[in-house]
């Protein structure tokens, strides 16, 4: 989900997240996670909102949020591709493939497209090394891909 909502509804659903979370052990990460479910990405007005209620600074939490490269700190397109860039894949002809999707969209990664459709964003290893180069839309992964289905991907995304 990708919802745009006002700072008081962001704290209040936060305090809810980690209010049904926090007695788990380790609770940061799959707070961290329903809050980018909730929100489509982890607003910063959460951050010292979870570091209160778990008892942690502002610092440890935020070093969490930008260690892992899944959270995200700003609002993504309607649909997310992921191309990996891990070296099966670069050596099957990924930085290519990459450079098509680039120039279709008309974007580099970590941007989206103007109309809010698409966000790109390169992935370190989808576990698609036997079928490089991989990308994956919207949490669907896809193997093989050359300049053809690449081509089929941004125009699905696209819709």
């Amino acid at each position: 989900m990708n919802v745009h909502v006002a700072g008081s509804d962001v704290e209040t659903r936060t305090l809810a997240i980690v209010g049904e979370l926090k007695r788990l052990e380790g609770p940061l990460l799959p707070i961290l996670h329903e809050i980018q479910a909730e929100f489509g990405y982890v607003p910063q007005e959460c951050l010292p909102v979870i570091a209160r209620e778990l008892n942690l600074s502002r610092a440890e939490v935020h070093g969490v949020v930008t260690f892992y490269h899944d959270y995200r700190d700003h609002p993504t397109g309607r649909h997310v591709l992921k191309l990996c860039r891990a070296e099966a894949c670069q050596s099957m002809g990924g930085d290519a493939v990459a450079e098509r999707i680039k120039a279709l969209l008309g974007i580099d990664f970590h941007q989206t497209t103007k109309d809010g459709a698409v966000t790109l964003e390169p992935v370190y290893c989808l576990g698609l090394c036997s079928c490089a180069p991989a990308a994956m839309l919207d949490g669907e992964v896809h193997g093989r891909i050359d300049p053809d289905l690449a081509q089929e991907l941004v125009a699905e995304a696209r819709r």
